[in-house]
């Protein structure tokens, strides 16, 4: 941290320099999730899980610690295209990795939902993804609010190791 002094007051300064990859270009590709099923490295971009007709994988700029995506594999944008099956798979995933997350990361509650074109916040309106993000009280104090900076306690590639290796222990015992 580095205290930095102004005319009446002292603000310190939290550096988050693995932001300024997507403030400064966004994501450089066609579709994120497109071109993370095509790429098929999983660890490298951090996908949690292919099921069916979907898949799970980290958001790589998170809101929280733990900040999931659930996204069917077909490039859709339009909540009511999706098949049933896409519906179904999507809603297991989501109700799977809460589960998983709630065992791992111990939160509090969540925040899952969707954000349906650009105008609705969507980051990647192109392709529907469900976001799951865990929460804690007091995760959302001043720091945000005031200065604009997200403190995160665990670097992506921890959290992937910790929740691959859960959803091993998931799966053989059964789900909840």
């Amino acid at each position: 941290m580095q205290l930095i002094q102004g005319e009446d007051t002292a603000m310190e300064k939290i550096w988050a320099p693995w932001r300024i990859e997507y403030i400064l270009q966004g994501y450089v590709g066609d579709c994120l999730f497109c071109d993370v099923l095509k790429a098929g490295d999983d660890q490298k971009n951090l996908v949690l899980e292919r099921s069916g007709s979907c898949i799970v994988m980290f958001n790589k700029f998170p809101y929280n610690n733990g900040h999931l995506m659930v996204a069917p594999v077909r490039h859709v944008s339009d909540f009511d295209c999706l098949t049933d099956d896409e519906l179904l798979c999507s809603s297991k995933l989501v109700r799977k990795w809460s589960a998983i997350l709630k065992r791992v990361m111990k939160p509090e509650g969540f925040n899952i939902g969707l954000n349906i074109g650009k105008t609705a916040g969507a980051g990647f309106a192109g392709h529907l993804h469900y976001h799951i993000v865990p929460r804690w009280n007091g995760d959302t104090n001043f720091m945000p609010v005031t200065a604009g900076v997200k403190v995160l306690s665990e670097s992506l590639e921890a959290s992937y190791e910790r929740l691959s290796g859960a959803l091993k222990e998931y799966t053989e015992g059964g789900g909840c």
